[in-house]
C-alpha cells in the first residue's frame, strides 16, 4: 500500500507481521476533551488480513460514508476470524495505567449491556488493567493490541524501541471487547480511525 502514513507526527508502516503480514486500512487519533480542548493523546494504526473483505461481502456497494453509520457492520469486522493489530502510539505523554483504566471500564459496561460479565471476564479483566503500569509512557511509546484468529489477544508495550512486557487475554468475551473499544462503529474510541477504515473498506469491497 505504498510509503509509511503520518498520523499527526507519527509514522505507520504501511505493514505489520504477525504470523502473517497485515495490511494498513486504517489510522487516525485518540482525543480526550479536558478543560473544553480537545487533546490528541495516541495515534491509531489498525493492521488486517487483506482477506478480510471475503467475511463483508454483505456490505458490497456501500460508500464509506454508508458503512461509518453502520454498527452491524463494524460487529462483522470485529468478529471476522482473521487477525488484526491496533498499534496506538502516544503522542502527548500519558500514564499507562489511565488508558487501562478507561479500557476496563468500556469492556465492562459494554459486557455488562449484553448480560456476559461473569467472573471468568471479571478475572481476565482484572488481569489486563493490572498490566498497564503506573508510570508516565513518553511521546512514541505505544501499545499493540494482537488479536488472532482463534479469538485470543495479546497486548504489549513497547518504549525507547524495546518491548517491555506483554499479556495475553484469553476470555473471547473480554477480547471482543478489546477490539470493539477501538473498531466499535459508533462506540469507538477513536471516531477518526473509524471514518479511516469505512473509507478503505468501502473501497476495498468494490474492486
Amino acid at each position: 500500500m505504498g510509503n509509511d502514513v503520518m498520523v499527526d507526527d507519527i509514522a505507520f508502516a504501511p505493514e505489520f507481521t504477525l504470523t502473517k503480514p497485515l495490511s494498513l486500512f486504517g489510522y487516525g487519533c485518540t482525543e480526550l476533551e479536558i478543560h473544553y480542548l480537545q487533546i490528541k493523546f495516541t495515534a491509531i494504526g489498525v493492521y488486517l488480513e487483506k482477506e478480510v473483505v471475503q467475511h463483508l461481502q454483505k456490505w458490497k456497494g456501500k460508500s464509506g460514508k454508508e458503512l461509518a453509520d453502520d454498527d452491524e457492520f463494524f460487529d462483522a469486522l470485529a468478529a471476522a476470524p482473521v487477525e488484526s493489530v491496533i498499534k496506538a502510539v502516544v503522542i502527548k505523554e500519558i500514564k499507562a495505567s489511565q488508558l487501562g483504566t478507561q479500557l476496563e471500564g468500556s469492556v465492562r459496561d459494554r459486557l455488562a449491556d449484553i448480560d456476559k460479565y461473569e467472573d471468568e471476564e471479571e478475572a481476565a479483566l482484572e488481569k489486563v488493567a493490572e498490566f498497564f503500569p503506573t508510570k508516565y509512557l513518553k511521546k512514541n511509546s505505544y501499545f499493540t493490541f494482537s488479536f488472532f484468529a482463534s479469538g485470543t489477544a495479546e497486548i504489549a508495550i513497547t518504549t525507547d524501541e524495546k518491548e517491555e512486557s506483554k499479556t495475553t487475554v484469553e476470555n473471547k468475551n473480554v477480547v471482543e471487547m478489546i477490539k470493539k473499544w477501538y473498531l466499535g462503529g459508533s462506540r469507538s474510541v477513536t471516531p477518526s480511525t473509524i471514518e479511516c477504515l469505512a473509507n478503505t473498506l468501502a473501497a476495498e469491497l468494490s474492486k
